[in-house]
C-alpha cells in the first residue's frame, strides 16, 4: 500500500467574504471525496475569505498508481477551481 499527501495553498482573488469563499471552494470535497481512494480535507487558511489551503490523501497499491492520481487531481483542480494555485507540496508515506 501507497500513501500520499498531497497539500495545495490557494489564493482567492477578489474575494471578499467567507461566503464567497465556501461558494468557490465548496466543490472541492464534493467532487473528490466521492473517490474511495481520496479523502480530502480543507486543512488551512479557514478564517481568511482570500486564502485556502486543501489537503487530499491519496491510497493505492503502488507507488505510480499515486504519482498518476496526484497528477489528475492537481490539473483537474486547476482547471475547475476558481482560485490560483499558490504552491503545491506532494509527501509520500
Amino acid at each position: 500500500m501507497h500513501i500520499a499527501i498531497l497539500t495545495l495553498t490557494f489564493t482567492l482573488p477578489g474575494c471578499s467574504s467567507l461566503k464567497e469563499k465556501r461558494q468557490r471552494m465548496g466543490g472541492l470535497h464534493a467532487r473528490f471525496g466521492r473517490n474511495p481512494a481520496v479523502a480530502v480535507c480543507e486543512s488551512g487558511e479557514r478564517d481568511r475569505h482570500d486564502a485556502s489551503e486543501w489537503t487530499f490523501v491519496v491510497v493505492a497499491t503502488s507507488k505510480r498508481e499515486v504519482e498518476s492520481q496526484c497528477s489528475q487531481l492537481e490539473a483537474k483542480i486547476e482547471r475547475t477551481v476558481d482560485a490560483r494555485v499558490m504552491h503545491v507540496e506532494r509527501e509520500f508515506i
